[in-house]
């Protein structure tokens, strides 16, 4: 005080509660280099979004209305996919009088859907396209934090759900996921790439970018997909404030466990995604050709709602073209790069790109890297990263054992009071138990809805489908050789 210095304490004391634990460069390096999911703690406590909660956001919106995907809350053997789910265009303000029970619903967009029996998600929405009219709004995130400077809520994607609202167990093609958690809590199940053969899985239904598992992985039909319990889950509950880091190939089940959640993310592009593209368009061709030639009276709804249409084989056959020539494009500056590094010690830079839709934005595969691009901080190797320096802010998803009974929640509060719940609740190993008695005492009793047309838990099989055919030739192993053999091909 008697130096002066009085006037300066609140403005340091500010400082001092901005400061975050990594630096943007550690924290991109971390990100593109960790092949484990973990959860950053205390990186946005100074990020305006926030404060997006429903009636934020529905303030925001003023009455515009989004479409809301309903499921059932009961747990059936087989997964709820998106093409077995209603859809409800509804305001922000109608979801929220809805989920808290009001009898003002009555007469509204859910008046069909018990609030009791159903769960609502308005899942995969754009930033960009929501709030199109307000875009001032997009720098609320702010993943130039991470080491993605320019990268707002313009490339981000947001999710509202009630309690129970979920997301099927599956894999994305392209690039690694950052989720913040913004209101209230959503508990991840997450299973490595090398767990794929174990999960079964299917593109039917058909999404592009997105491999889904045949296994319920709440309730999993251990008859029918017996291998499952060879997999090994990684489970995590994510609380406001905190980021999970989502792995290139992790599979994820994710389900919202309090009665209002929302999420931002934002998927980063990764090298390997230009191969993923081939990849893709092969599965798409073969696809779509082979499911446009079923009789279309089967009922059998391939096609996931986020797709649009089915497209052509010549369509197809261009999106194809395209993909491999951006993939060859791409190892030509690669070695180009590498042979100018060699000499200069340059190092190749990372971009972002969209994941989903990109067929709607108008983003064909030889520009939608090109879409962002990402400035400032360049990518390392994965020799380069020597320690990953776990933490109070930043802690790793673990997995759970098998042969433990039962392992009680471990809570671990940041210093912003986050907090992070690590393999909480019963124990993935008793609940595979629990389920295998379950199914065994239901013994042949299973419903027809609770089984694929395709097969049965409790009869031989004596016809195959197209969809055991698809299943077995667009594999993700049968794909990646095909592409491997292509782009060889390509070459010659």
């Amino acid at each position: 005080k008697q130096f002066g210095y009085s006037a300066l304490l609140p403005k340091i004391e500010v400082k001092i509660l901005n400061v975050k634990p990594f630096t943007p460069e550690k924290t991109k390096e971390i990100v593109m280099s960790l092949q484990q999911p973990a959860v950053f703690c205390n990186m946005v406590g100074s990020w305006p979004a926030l404060h997006w909660n429903v009636n934020y956001l529905s303030a925001m919106l003023e009455g515009k209305t989004i479409q809301f995907r309903l499921g059932l809350k009961t747990v059936d053997l087989v997964p709820q996919f998106e093409t077995s789910c209603s859809y409800v265009e509804a305001t922000l303000e109608e979801f929220l009088a809805w989920s808290c029970g009001q009898p003002s619903c009555l007469s509204g967009p859910f008046s069909c859907y018990d609030h009791s029996k159903y769960w609502a998600y308005a899942d995969y929405k754009y930033i960009a396209r929501i709030f199109e009219d307000k875009p001032e709004i997009f720098q609320d995130v702010r993943w130039s934090d991470f080491g993605f400077p320019g990268r707002s809520g313009k490339e981000s994607t947001l999710w509202i759900g009630s309690e129970g609202a979920n997301t099927p167990c599956h894999l994305d093609s392209y690039g690694c996921n950052l989720v913040l958690q913004v209101q209230g809590r959503k508990r991840w199940h997450l299973f490595p790439p090398g767990d794929t053969s174990f999960l079964y899985p299917t593109r039917i239904p058909y999404e592009e970018s997105s491999i889904f598992s045949k296994v319920n992985i709440t309730n999993p039909d251990l008859k029918r997909f017996p291998e499952f319990r060879n997999a090994t889950a990684h489970v995590v509950t994510l609380s406001p404030g905190q980021v999970l880091l989502v792995p290139r190939h992790w599979w994820h089940y994710v389900e919202s466990i309090d009665p209002v959640t929302v999420s931002i993310n934002s998927w980063i592009e990764l090298d390997a995604d230009h191969e993923a593209r081939v990849e893709e368009a092969i599965t798409r061709m073969l696809v779509c050709a082979i499911k446009s030639a079923e009789n279309p009276s089967d009922g059998d709804l391939w096609l996931n709602p986020t797709e649009v249409e089915a497209t052509s084989h010549e369509i197809n056959l261009q999106y194809l073209n395209k993909a491999v020539s951006a993939y060859l494009k791409c190892q030509e500056t690669s070695e180009s790069g590498q042979a100018r590094s060699s000499s200069t010690g340059a190092k190749q830079r990372t971009n972002a790109s969209c994941k989903r839709k990109r067929r709607e934005d108008g983003c064909e595969p030889g520009s939608c890297t090109l879409l962002t691009q990402e400035r400032g901080f360049p990518t390392p190797k994965a020799e380069e990263l020597q320690e990953i320096p776990f933490g109070p802010h930043l802690i790793r998803v673990l997995p759970q054992s098998h042969k433990t009974s039962v392992m009680g929640a471990v809570t671990i509060e940041s210093d912003s009071g986050d907090r992070l719940h690590e393999n909480e609740g019963e124990h993935f190993g008793k609940l595979l138990c629990k389920r295998e008695r379950l199914v065994m005492n239901n013994n042949c009793e299973t419903s027809a809805h609770q089984m694929d047309s395709d097969c049965g838990p409790c009869t031989s099989q004596t016809a195959l489908s197209t969809n055991d055919l698809l299943d077995c030739l667009v594999n993700p192993r049968v794909i990646s050789l095909v592409a491997q053999l292509l782009l060889e091909r390509m070459r010659v």
